[in-house]
């Protein structure tokens, strides 16, 4: 299936060059095809569970047509190839049967958006005609996957070992390990973009997961505890503790069990009792990679923004109407920077969106002020701004969707132990469990693994169910400390869109410290 590639990067631009010549205004075509292989094994209280082996191809095509009077409409179609993918001639055709289909339904659409301009008041039709989107990449590149380790040629049961010896470590632990599960992923995955503009753009991608869950109990009551790691690199980074500057982990199975010895004193400690009112909350950086997610990153996605997903998974805070807004203005403290890199090692790490636009940084906040947005061709044009490489599918046979990359919050100057220090009363937070987050996202609240008393400058006690409760603006602009320490941790389950697409990213940011109310649970 691989071998699809060499195929197609070759044959398929002059393809889509024939399709769009000799289809009546067909003004635009694209392509994407992606391979992949992936082994996952399981184990559970320290017996083998599951064991897998799968590979597939898929692919999809959008094509533009440019209907009389200027009106512009999009059709998209995709599909999962599997074994079809060896077959040359059969992909061949497979690929023209799809271009059709996307032309008719972008026929289709042009001409039903006419009939909605004529019927519509002048002001809405005005707006329709406006909207449009920026133009198509030109990029030619090949960028190839980092690993030591092939996960194509990974032994499987290497990968199995490694979960059933670190499960039955966990479940040796003692009897409060009430259950345990470990889990790991290595996946090899090549995906091909080409369009009618004289783009061709070949990336390959090795990801590297592991998972594990655990549940302790005591006299005092239980824990659920998960966590995951995860590299755009070979199973090497899994076998042994891997530095890396932004995102290191331990080994799986060093993971695995200091999660469990975690879950299991966590259990044995007492629950919260929430103080009146807001206190002073330190927030260590893996807590702060859901606040990155949940109220910065995805707020800041520009399909959200605009409304598009909002009778499915709300709106955005950052951005009421094209009117009114946060742009320019100040949403947290001076000290709050905040950013998406997909150019950084992370879980999140790509070079080239699906639409074939360079990944950047896109700065969302600077020094407390709102600047921008994630987005695709059609919502930079709907913005009036330049595209900056953020649409992304989860599947070759999905369309591109807005999706953060490593987004994050920037690290400040202060040493994390000096920002406890300094908090005569006050919270240490750390880990994050469960969001509960508003329908535009402008308020949070988020559950923590583990909460300390703060008492004149030193963790205290240790206690459990613990969720930090706050407005989202008032949050940002009650931070008075940003650490140096900044971690990305890795998000493997982001899921957006209906039908839903679930894509991997890395969240993360610094030790912080800012003014919020508690919460049990």
């Amino acid at each position: 299936m691989f071998g699809a590639i060499d195929f197609l990067s070759a044959a398929a631009e002059p393809a889509l060059g024939r399709f769009v010549r000799a289809h009546r205004g067909a003004a635009y075509a694209e392509m994407r095809f992606e391979a992949s292989f992936s082994r996952t094994a399981s184990a559970v209280d320290g017996a083998a569970r599951d064991a897998t082996e799968s590979a597939n191809a898929a692919f999809g095509v959008r094509v533009r047509y440019a209907a009389p009077g200027g009106v512009a409409g999009h059709g998209f179609t995709g599909v999962e190839v599997g074994r079809l993918a060896l077959s040359r001639a059969r992909l061949a055709a497979a690929l023209e049967g799809a271009l059709a289909e996307a032309f008719a339904r972008a026929r289709y659409n042009a001409r039903a958006q006419s009939a909605l301009l004529r019927a519509a008041p002048a002001a809405v039709a005005k707006a329709l005609a406006a909207l449009g989107e920026a133009p198509p990449s030109a990029e030619r590149a090949e960028v190839a996957a980092i690993f030591r380790r092939n996960p194509r040629t990974l032994d499987p049961a290497e990968l199995g070992r490694t979960c059933r010896e670190a499960s039955a470590e966990i479940a040796a632990l003692g009897p409060e390990i009430a259950y345990n599960a470990v889990a790991a992923l290595a996946e090899l995955r090549h995906e091909l973009f080409i369009n009618s503009a004289g783009a061709n753009i070949s990336q390959a991608f090795a990801f590297s997961q592991g998972d594990c869950y655990v549940v302790a109990a005591t006299a005092d009551g239980h824990q659920e505890s998960y966590d995951t790691i995860g590299q755009q690199r070979g199973f090497e980074c899994l076998a042994e503790d891997w530095r890396d500057e932004l995102m290191p982990n331990p080994s799986l199975h060093r993971f695995a069990v200091e999660l469990a010895r975690e879950t299991r004193e966590v259990a044995a400690a007492p629950i919260l009792k929430p103080p009146a009112g807001e206190v002073v909350v330190v927030t260590d950086p893996h807590f702060n990679a859901l606040i990155a997610h949940e109220i910065i990153g995805h707020p800041c996605e520009a399909d959200r923004a605009l409304k598009m997903e909002a009778a499915y998974a709300g709106r955005s805070w950052l951005l009421r109407s094209l009117e009114h807004n946060e742009i320019g203005r100040p949403v947290g403290s001076p000290l709050l920077w905040a950013c998406s890199d997909p150019t950084l090692n992370g879980y999140g790490h790509y070079l080239y969106d699906h639409e074939g636009a360079p990944g950047r940084r896109v700065t969302h906040i600077e020094g407390g002020v709102f600047r921008g947005f994630l987005n695709s061709r059609t919502t930079a044009a709907a913005l009036g701004v330049e595209p900056n490489g953020s649409a992304r599918a989860s599947e070759g046979w999905h369309a591109p969707l807005v999706r953060m990359s490593n987004t994050f919050i920037m690290p400040g100057q202060s040493d994390p132990a000096r920002i406890i220090a300094e908090v005569d009363r006050g919270y240490y937070v750390c880990g994050h469990l469960v969001p509960s987050i508003a329908e535009s996202r402008e308020n949070f609240r988020i559950s923590a693994r583990r909460v300390y008393e703060i008492d004149h400058g030193r963790i205290g006690r240790l206690y459990r169910c613990g969720s930090v409760m706050a407005d989202s603006k008032s949050f940002f602009k009650a931070i008075d400390a940003v650490g140096h320490d900044l971690r990305l941790v890795a998000i493997p389950n982001c899921g957006k869109g209906q039908p839903m697409q679930v894509k991997r990213m890395s969240n993360g940011g610094p030790t912080l410290r800012s003014r919020a109310r508690l919460g049990v649970g």
